[in-house]
């Protein structure tokens, strides 16, 4: 472990207004939220909102709802819907994506892909060897990776651990067919523009983390080398499967119009854990999966 002290200033809390948030969204806020008061960091509210087929501002008001009933704090971004439609939403900070598009694209580090999806289920892309022009409609821009680089990733204690690339994320796509930038892209970018230097996720995005290294090499973005990363474990259904917004049961809205309490949906996360403890802050739920805290 280092022997320097470790410290950290800001993290965020980044929800996506696809679906209404469900259990495994919370108990990723509360380690959020007890890493930041660990280390009297700022949290970020930051709501990724550039998928325009499934964002919408139910699942939006359904954060600051979800977030206001289990008092979980945050220190910036938006205070409710109508804040974040006037002053946080990912629109207002297209000039930066397209910028950084334009970046990748003057240094030739992008190519045309006009690939389906039912043609990648059968066949890798080969789009990178057709030089098909980046003005082409209707075709998304993949990042060329290499196989070859180590990506160095900052871990919670200050390690440094080299990994390279999975194969999933080989030549990932940056901008989408619709035109908007991808989520690896925004995501880069935010965290930069707004200074994040902890992120904390579950365990399955691990790929998109090494996928974010890659790109902030890309685009020259160095101070993204230096963000941490705890990647925590994921919170299981009774099938065995991680969960997801469409699992309406296990939504906080759900509960919450069901009339529990918010000390009762932290028993319910602390049970799914494995713990018979009486667990009613999210201080304390954060202490089941990182007992260091």
């Amino acid at each position: 472990m280092p022997s320097e002290i470790i410290s950290y200033h800001k993290t965020r809390i980044a929800p996506t207004p696809s679906g209404f948030l469900h259990l495994g969204n919370v108990l990723s806020f509360a380690i959020t939220a007890a890493l930041a008061k660990k280390h009297c960091a700022k949290i970020l509210l930051r709501i990724d909102d550039l998928d325009q087929a499934r964002a919408n501002k139910h699942h939006v008001q359904d954060i600051f709802d979800t977030l206001n009933f289990l008092e979980i704090p945050w220190d910036e971004g938006p205070r409710n819907e109508k804040d974040f439609e006037e002053n946080y939403s990912q629109t207002h900070r297209m000039p930066m994506y397209r910028e950084a598009l334009t970046q990748l694209a003057k240094e030739g580090l992008v190519f045309v892909c006009t690939c389906s999806r039912s043609q990648l289920e059968n066949n890798p892309c080969n789009c990178i060897n057709k030089h098909i022009p980046l003005s082409t409609k209707n075709a998304c821009w993949r990042l060329i990776t290499s196989d070859k680089t180590k990506l160095e990733v900052k871990n919670y204690n200050g390690d440094r651990s080299a990994v390279a690339l999975p194969g999933e994320m080989k030549n990932f796509i940056v901008k989408k067919k619709d035109g908007f930038p991808a989520y690896q892209l925004t995501s880069v970018v935010d965290d930069v523009f707004y200074g994040v230097d902890l992120i904390v996720r579950g365990e399955d995005l691990w790929p998109s983390t090494l996928a974010q290294h890659e790109l902030s090499m890309a685009l020259h973005r160095k101070e993204f080398q230096n963000i941490a990363f705890y990647q925590h474990p994921l919170l299981m259904g009774t099938s065995g499967q991680k969960l997801s917004k469409s699992a309406g049961a296990t939504s906080v809205k759900y509960l919450r119009d069901s009339g529990k309490k918010p000390a009762d949906i932290y028993r319910l996360i602390a049970s799914m854990l494995g713990s018979n403890e009486n667990i009613n802050d999210w201080e304390l739920l954060a202490g089941i999966v990182a007992p260091h805290l």
